[in-house]
């Protein structure tokens, strides 16, 4: 017996708990023949729909419009409300013969990705102290049992045994903060000179002593980052005063942390225009 599709609402609700963009589109009138009626809901995300508005080239219409403004501009989705108006025989091609307008509200998911490379002592108490930030988390370890069995059950966590740690760094999200901590000073230079390289990242910290910085420094000059890449780096991140307890260092990581995320967060924008409410009503 095969499942049921997953209902707009159990959608909404996963999305929303995962931090994941998404858009809710909703029929808000109608006149005249239509395929559904007003209230009827569809969950969009960029490669997957949740319910239906009865399908047909105005759907069709609503899936693009949503998705473009998924899309956004640099890669981020497009905060907000927009009204679309659909004639079922003009614009969208039906011959119902009926007018529908359909709200698309988009949610744009976690406004903050956090990439943390290393499952030891101070990186799990990171994700424990960063979980009600609401931030999404990606948490990699090139070694396949270094997560806790506690962490599969976090919304917006998502675990990733990552064996190649360039590959990694090359599949995160543009505009990802990242923080720098694993087992192995050699694969901790390896990403932080793949991040180097990407330089898209909004912050980068690395964990370690004023000589291990001094160390890495020289190498990933030879390597031929220039000295305003380099200052790009936090080094020592965390710096919490000579406790050198896993939970004083993730406090003060992140203390340090959070005015940056601040400082990239994109603009509060929500609800229409007042101009395009003036025009509705």
């Amino acid at each position: 017996m095969s499942e049921r599709p997953e209902s707009w609402h159990a959608a909404l609700h996963r999305l929303q708990q995962a931090g994941v963009a998404h858009a809710l589109a909703t029929q808000v009138t109608s006149a005249g023949s239509t395929p559904r009626e007003p209230g009827a809901r569809m969950v969009i995300t960029p490669d997957a729909t949740y319910d239906t508005l009865g399908g047909g080239t105005f759907e069709w219409q609503t899936i693009a419009a949503a998705r473009q403004r998924l899309a956004g501009g640099e890669g981020r989705p497009e905060p907000g409300i927009s009204l679309e108006a659909f004639s079922l025989g003009g614009r969208s091609g039906q011959c119902c013969g009926g007018f529908v307008n359909v709200l698309i509200e988009v949610f744009p998911g976690s406004a903050t990705t956090l990439a943390l490379f290393g499952a030891g002592h101070v990186g799990t108490e990171i994700v424990r102290l960063a979980d009600p930030l609401g931030w999404r988390l990606l948490w990699h370890d090139s070694r396949d049992d270094a997560f806790p069995d506690w962490a599969s059950s976090r919304a917006r966590l998502a675990c990733r045994p990552t064996p190649d740690p360039e590959a990694a760094v090359a599949a995160l999200p543009a505009g990802t903060h990242c923080l720098v901590m694993t087992h192995d000073h050699a694969e901790d230079r390896t990403l932080i000179d793949a991040l180097l390289r990407r330089g898209d990242c909004a912050s980068i910290g690395l964990i370690g002593s004023r000589s291990k910085w001094a160390s890495f420094r020289s190498r990933l000059r030879d390597a031929g980052h220039d000295d305003a890449a380099l200052t790009r780096v936090r080094c020592p991140m965390g710096d919490s005063g000579g406790d050198k307890r896993p939970y004083a260092i993730a406090l003060a990581t992140l203390a340090e942390l959070l005015p940056l995320v601040a400082d990239s967060a994109p603009p509060d924008q929500r609800g229409l225009d007042p101009a395009e409410l003036r025009a509705l009503f």
